[in-house]
This record gives structure tokens, sequence and C-alpha cells, in this order.
């Protein structure tokens, strides 16, 4: 493992696919099929990997407000992880999905939410995985969970997020760095391909998550990141959102590598900002 402990290789996983204590989950996923992630899934995937679904397994059902991808219910979600062999802040998990971090970096940051440290997304996620030549399979492995297994007690992080009142309050506040992680044509309203309504929130800076990797799925280096995030070196709090809370995690992993313990998600986004428009 490198990159202090949040970015495992391929060369490394290999070797730990008879390794009980690696638990490995694929989050692949398509917004615009829901379904497209889980077939993927069931033709190939990497062997021992589990399969957690965006929709049904890292969002809860979607209300009037609250955006796109609420958070999951905390203890539902706690028995999901349990059921493939997770012990609380025991189990290392190594997560990936074929999208440059999308959807694995939204598990990786809940489970830290929940309080279970061990966590790291593949780098090159699933396509580099593949070219590599490194093993694959369809076999679905059984779920962990007996008679002897331990449950998973989440212990949430109460201030690792804000909701839209909260987020007004301290929108303007000059200690407080507001991040859009969408692309910039969204950030700017010049295109919005799935909210109803264009734009961004006021006062927020852009800074959008692809460029956290390359085009190959490769994450950039630590002084990189620490690049895309120095002029916010000197914020009190750094706010992040996206459209949906799902990418924005993507930068609050690079903000994680560039050494920022300040974040905070809106997990709502722009789709819960533009509910109450």
């Amino acid at each position: 493992m490198n990159k202090e402990q949040l970015i495992v290789n391929g060369e490394w996983l290999v070797q730990q696919l008879n390794n009980p204590q690696v638990v490995i989950i694929d989050c692949r996923f398509q917004l615009s099929d829901s379904n497209w992630g889980y077939q993927q899934y069931c033709e190939s995937h990497i062997p021992g990997a589990y399969y957690l679904d965006l929709n049904r397994d890292l969002s809860s059902p979607v209300q009037l407000h609250g955006g796109r991808h609420p958070l999951p219910d905390v203890n539902l979600l706690a028995q999901k992880l349990a059921s493939i062999g997770i012990v609380h802040n025991e189990t290392m998990v190594i997560v990936y999905d074929d999208a440059r971090f999308a959807f694995a970096a939204r598990l990786w940051w809940l489970l830290r939410y929940l309080g279970h440290e061990p966590v790291a997304l593949l780098d090159g996620g699933w396509k580099q995985w593949q070219e590599a030549g490194y093993p694959i399979t369809s076999d679905i492995p059984e779920l962990r969970q007996g008679k002897r297994q331990r449950k998973f007690l989440p212990s949430p992080q109460a201030d690792w997020t804000v909701d839209i009142a909260a987020l007004k309050v301290r929108q303007d506040l000059p200690s407080t760095i507001l991040v859009d992680s969408r692309d910039r044509d969204r950030y700017d309203g010049k295109k919005e391909p799935i909210d109803p309504i264009a734009g961004s929130i006021p006062g927020a800076v852009n800074s959008p998550w692809k460029q956290v990797s390359d085009e190959q799925g490769y994450l950039l280096s630590i002084p990189e990141q620490q690049k895309l995030w120095s002029a916010y070196s000197q914020a009190a709090e750094i706010i992040v959102y996206c459209g949906s809370g799902v990418t924005a995690c993507v930068n609050l992993f690079s903000l994680q590598l560039a050494g920022f313990n300040n974040t905070k998600l809106y997990p709502g986004g722009w789709s819960d900002w533009c509910s109450y428009l």
C-alpha cells in the first residue's frame, strides 16, 4: 500500500485476494442506467468482490428535498457491511469502480463517516485491473455473516455534513470555502443534463472532481493533489458539494490526501439546493 494508506494498486491487491482480513467492493454504476453496474458485476469482477449499489445501498429513497442521493440509513448500511464480513475498524476494505473513483469514493467517504478507518481505493479501477491481466471471475461470493460474525457498529461523524440550513448560515463566512465539484459548464449554468434548474450555489468556487485523476483513472501524485487546494490552506472549513453528494466525495478524497482535515460534505448538493428555488 502507498499514498498514506488511502490508495492501493493492482499489484498489491492481487496478493490479497485470499486474505480473509480484506474485503473488496465493486461500486460500478451509471446514472443513466441504474441496473448497468450490477449487470457488469455479474458478468465479471475481481475475485471475491461484493457489489454495493449507489441507489439501493449507498443512498436512501429520494424525497421532495434532500437531493437525488440522500445519505443511506446508517443502520441498514451497517447491516449490509456486516453481512459481507466487514468488522468495524478492523477489516481492510478496498473499493473500486470504472469511473475515476466517482462512485467508489462515495463508499470510501461513507465508511469513514461511520467511523471505519481502514478503507482504500483501487488506483486505476476496474479498467486498469483488466488491462493488467489480473484475475477476474463471474462467481458471486457468499455472504460472510454467520453466528460468529460480529456486527458493524457505526459511529457517524455528525459534524462531517451540513444541510441546507447550515449551509445558508455559513456560505458567506470569509473563513468558509464552498467548493462545487461539478464540471465547469454545469457550475457556470451553461448546461444541466440531470437537475431541473441550471446554475450553482452563490459564493461557490469550482474545482471539477475529474482533476483529481488522469484520463486513465490513476490518481495524481500527492504534491499535485496539494497544488489543487493550495489556495484554500488558510480556510477554517471547506464545504464540498456536487449534484447529489457523490462525485463531491472524490474531491473529499483528494483533500484528505492533500492533508486537509477541515472538510464537510453537503450531501444534497445542487439537486437539493435547486429544489427550493
